[in-house]
């Protein structure tokens, strides 16, 4: 990293089965608590993956048979006893998911990360593959498990904006960054319905080789908003890169995450972010913008995160 950064782009994974054979990770960050199978209610009418509920320390969370839910055998409930429930919280939910057995946590650093071959196909539940202990793992997409059970609100994803807003907008270039192709669809969705213009990229290597082009061209992006987990390149380290560059550092940053946990926040503070935001509220995301597009306006882009997650 540049300039002696002590910003260390690894995170804990936990690895997990969902089959004798196959193993998938989840970043810890997204982990509330792994317990083992509780007895589950039946949710009447709920998606066909969706296992059941559980009511664990006084909260009642759907289930969902995730070996199901991406494609797999789904776990039979003679099966279900010898099984655990990964609690996670994501995107403004607590949802717990089914699997098999539980490997162990790693650390392991995002720049070993690579993305999922093309060849795999629009609908794989992967955001990333390393290879741990000779053996190839998948890095699960929530997003894209989470948007197929429960599809997000219509309301969620379009957002007003008054005439002024709106041309203030289009007076910035905007670029997005999501290695998740769910989320990039979640954004282009929410920008193009208020009609503002932008570009979109799926990593955060690609992101910085954009920015730096365009800065060199004298046409430099004003706005960022970056996921903070992906792979080669994370949204932390791509917001550090940007801020001690002189050709970018004046940029806008937004951090959206998935991520619902206080960490990410104060990671984000550390690294010169602007904001932190939770996946996904468009207008959250409209307003944080224009309050980017005013201070660049103004000059005074001052690093330092201001959290706006609500529940």
């Amino acid at each position: 990293m540049r300039n002696g950064s002590q910003h260390k782009q690894s995170q804990g994974l936990l690895l997990f089965k969902i089959n004798e054979r196959q193993i998938f990770g989840i970043g810890t960050l997204k982990v509330k608590e792994i317990v083992p199978w509780q007895p589950l209610t039946s949710i009447p009418q709920s998606h066909p993956v969706v296992a059941g509920a559980a009511y664990i320390r006084g909260v009642t969370i759907s289930v969902i048979d995730l070996s199901a839910a991406i494609g797999y055998r789904p776990i039979s409930p003679a099966e279900m006893k010898d099984c655990f429930i990964i609690i996670t919280d994501c995107q403004r939910q607590n949802v717990g998911f089914l699997v098999r057995k539980i490997d162990r946590i790693i650390d392991y650093s995002w720049r070993n990360i690579s993305p999922p071959p093309n060849a795999a196909g629009k609908q794989i539940y992967s955001t990333g593959i390393i290879e741990y202990d000779k053996q190839l793992i998948q890095l699960l997409d929530i997003e894209m498990v989470l948007s197929t059970i429960f599809p997000p609100d219509e309301e969620a994803l379009h957002a007003d904006i008054r005439r002024e807003d709106q041309d203030r907008l289009r007076q910035h270039a905007i670029l997005l960054v999501d290695d998740s192709s769910v989320a990039r669809r979640q954004l282009t969705e929410a920008l193009s319905h208020v009609d503002v213009p932008f570009e979109v990229c799926s990593d955060g290597q690609q992101a910085l080789t954009l920015l730096m082009a365009a800065a060199e061209r004298g046409t430099p992006f004003d706005i960022l908003v970056s996921d903070i987990e992906m792979p080669g390149l994370d949204g932390y380290e791509l917001a550090f890169e940007i801020r001690n560059n002189q050709a970018t550092k004046g940029m806008y940053i937004i951090l959206h995450t998935s991520l619902s946990s206080e960490i990410s926040v104060d990671r984000a503070h550390q690294v010169g972010a602007n904001e932190a935001l939770t996946k996904f509220d468009a207008a959250e995301l409209i307003v944080a913008m224009l309050r980017g597009a005013k201070q660049v306006e103004s000059g005074d882009v001052i690093p330092g995160v201001e959290s706006r997650r609500q529940h």
